[in-house]
């Protein structure tokens, strides 16, 4: 992303004026464009045309911009969302008669389709384009060129350092570009200098960062656009077909069609779920899996899979997890005559880690009364897998130890046939009588399986059988573009810490005939941001390079000492420490 407050070579102190030189070696150490004050009134059209675009690629547009997008998101999370749960949206319509209108105007209820929210993210991916592309031309441009030459005066750079040598410049400056190329930087001649630089891998690191992001975007994007969700439950011995009409309940993007399911069917075959006994984790599964059958497209071959927790079965661009699991007691209703009216396997919901279930079991057809009156029975179902005498209201394990399934028994109207949705797991009793026991109470008893609760007045009987199935709940999620989201995520963080942890830096190498005949050699650094790697990395090159080239005694003392360089190449005097 475009910084417009980067700066190519570092400031001095006040009172000095920057070398002519020393712009140009100090520039193209980062790809951000360079930006000028615009002429207001004379702008015009182009002018202003150019001046927004500088400002939608900079980098306080950008982030003000992530910042919306972030904004932006919190009432898609905390309002209930059309394509999420219709359900949940209507009641908030009921309940919130005033807010709901305003939250309808401002596209609340469907935050991640509005024109607001799509205008932001619209932005984003455009401001990231636009800082892509040139930064990306210009830096090919700096790979095709060459460091730039040595300023006219080194002393000017932060990190500085010289020595005089009997050897002889040529001498001097073979071996720094020998040195230079063999401590992996691009080096080449230029003039009475070596020119070298290192550390392109960090603006690798940006644009790689930005394209991640873009790539992030558009598979977000894709994947809200086209994705789909349903959950099914599934008792054993039953099957599934991937259609809209089997799904429990089923949730899409706005640009999904039906043509977009994978076509594949499968058929539970049996549930597994074992249970610690003993211990701390008491009733926590050890296993917990699901054995099916299932052919992919029309004329697919039969295969056998178990699907487990976070083990999906992966068919095209489908994955079904497995995320629940209940128990549905089979149950044989007859009416006053005997005649069998109802016989299945109800599943029952369950309320906690036990699996105490709740459910109800409906007689919509068939069931005529003693009098030979058409009518219909609910009965309301309360399971405990494992019933302690004692405790009536939560089982003690959620394995089927000791079973008992207490029953309720309603007559009357379902409400089934009103044309209104309802929950197969509940009973709707506005039109329903109870039926009542010896002493005028609600008809209600605890059934082990194998007995039957028999209703007053010759209305029939209900039989919990003994034979008590289970089942499991599925969900089919299709989510593409995630791939691509993940692979974006992880060269976002590499490119982010290429771009944070590798500093670009350059050195130059003069090595010059002195007055005295020796040669004098500059050695100097600079590097984008102030970092104290640069002289220590200088430091260590100086040293050497001294080695190769060593330093000359001193005209007045010859015998005493010579020029060393400070191996920790402290910057220059009046230059930015």
């Amino acid at each position: 992303m475009s910084d417009t407050t980067d700066k190519a070579a570092p400031a001095l102190p006040e009172g000095q004026e920057q070398d002519q030189d020393l712009g140009a070696a100090g520039s193209q150490l980062s790809t951000a464009p360079a930006e000028d004050a615009p002429n207001l009134p004379s702008l015009g059209v182009i002018g202003w045309a150019r001046w927004f675009w500088r400002q939608l690629t900079s980098m306080r547009v950008a982030l003000l911009l992530l910042l919306l997008l972030s904004l932006g998101a919190i009432p898609g999370s905390l309002i209930p969302q059309t394509g999420i749960d219709e359900t949940k949206v209507a009641e908030f319509r009921r309940t919130h008669e005033t807010l709901a209108p305003i939250y309808d105007k401002l596209g609340l209820f469907h935050v991640y389709s509005s024109v607001w929210f799509s205008a932001i993210y619209i932005l984003l991916f455009v401001s990231l384009i636009g800082c892509i592309v040139p930064r990306t031309w210009q830096f090919v441009g700096q790979l095709r060129g060459r460091p730039p030459g040595a300023p006219r005066r080194l002393t000017r750079l932060p990190a500085y350092t010289t020595w005089r040598t009997e050897a002889a410049p040529e001498e001097v400056r073979e071996a720094a570009l020998a040195l230079l190329k063999k401590r992996r930087f691009r080096a080449h001649r230029a003039g009475d200098a070596v020119a070298a630089e290192k550390g392109y891998l960090r603006e690798v690191g940006n644009l790689a960062f930005h394209i991640a992001l873009i790539v992030m975007l558009v598979a977000f994007a894709w994947g809200q656009l086209f994705k789909s969700e349903g959950n099914k439950l599934v008792v054993e011995g039953d099957g599934f077909s991937n259609t809209l009409t089997q799904y429990d309940d089923f949730k899409s993007g706005s640009l999904f069609s039906q043509d977009d399911l994978d076509p594949f069917s499968f058929s539970l075959k049996e549930f597994k779920g074992t249970y610690e006994a003993t211990g701390p984790n008491r009733g926590t599964p050890r296993t917990y899996e699901a054995d099916l059958t299932y052919s992919a497209g029309a004329d697919g071959k039969e295969k056998k899979t178990t699907v487990k927790v976070n083990e999906p079965l992966e068919i095209g661009g489908s994955k079904v997890y497995l995320v629940s699991h209940g128990y549905a007691p089979v149950i044989t209703v007859r009416d006053g005559k005997g005649n069998e009216v109802f016989h299945d396997a109800v599943p029952l919901l369950p309320l906690d880690g036990n699996v105490t279930s709740t459910g109800a079991i409906k007689v919509m057809d068939g069931y005529r009364d003693a009098k030979g009156e058409r009518e219909q029975l609910g009965f309301q179902a309360f399971l405990l897998p494992t019933y302690v005498p004692g405790n009536e209201l939560a089982s003690q394990f959620p394995a089927l130890l000791s079973p008992v399934m207490n029953v309720e028994a309603y007559h009357g109207d379902l409400g089934v046939d009103s044309g209104l949705p309802q929950s197969v797991y509940q009973l709707d009793k506005k039109n329903l009588k109870g039926f009542k026991d010896d002493k005028g109470a609600q008809l209600r008893k605890n059934l082990r399986p194998g007995e039957t609760l028999t209703l007053p007045n010759g209305a029939g009987s209900i039989t919990f059988e003994k034979e008590i199935k289970e089942w499991a709940g599925f969900q089919v999620a299709r989510q593409p573009g995630s791939g691509w989201a993940l692979a974006g995520a992880l060269a976002a963080i590499f490119g982010l810490a290429g771009s944070l942890f590798i500093q670009r830096r350059r050195v130059w190498v003069r090595a010059t005939t002195g007055d005295d005949g020796l040669t004098v050699v500059e050695m100097a650094g600079l590097g984008r941001s102030e970092s104290a790697k640069v002289p220590e990395e200088l430091g260590e090159l100086a040293g050497i390079l001294y080695d190769r080239a060593p330093g000359a005694a001193a005209p007045e003392d010859t015998g005493a000492s010579s020029d060393t360089p400070d191996p920790q190449a402290v910057p220059a005097e009046g230059a930015e420490k």
